[in-house]
C-alpha cells in the first residue's frame, strides 16, 4: 500500500463515519427503535467489543500467541472483575505477560 493509498483509506473511513454521526443525529426525530431492537444492538455491541478484544489477546497476526498473553489478559480480567482501578489492572495484566516471558513462557 503506497502513503496515498493509505491516505485515502484513512480519507474514506473518516468520512463514512462522519455521515454515520451525522445521519444518526438528522434522523434521530424520524425513526423509530423498538425496545427489543435497542436490546439486541446494546448485546451486539458488546459482543463485537468482546470479539475484537479476544482476538488481539489470542493472536499475533496469522497465528496463536503463545500462553503468556492470554494468562495476562486473564489476570486484567480478573483485576476488573474484583473492581481495581484501571491502572492497576493493566499494570498487573502487563506485568504478568511479561513476568511470564522472562521465565521463558512463550
Amino acid at each position: 500500500m503506497t502513503g496515498w493509498q493509505f491516505v485515502g483509506a484513512v480519507a474514506l473511513l473518516a468520512g463514512g463515519t462522519y455521515t454515520i454521526r451525522l445521519a444518526g443525529l438528522l434522523l434521530r426525530t424520524r425513526a423509530q427503535v423498538s425496545p427489543a431492537f435497542e436490546a439486541i444492538l446494546e448485546r451486539a455491541t458488546i459482543v463485537l467489543l468482546v470479539a475484537v478484544a479476544l482476538t488481539g489477546a489470542l493472536f499475533t497476526g496469522d497465528e496463536l500467541a503463545g500462553p503468556a498473553r492470554p494468562i495476562g489478559v486473564a489476570v486484567g480480567i480478573a483485576a476488573a472483575w474484583f473492581k481495581a482501578p484501571l491502572v492497576v489492572v493493566i499494570v498487573a495484566a502487563a506485568a504478568t505477560t511479561a513476568l511470564l516471558r522472562v521465565i521463558g513462557v512463550p
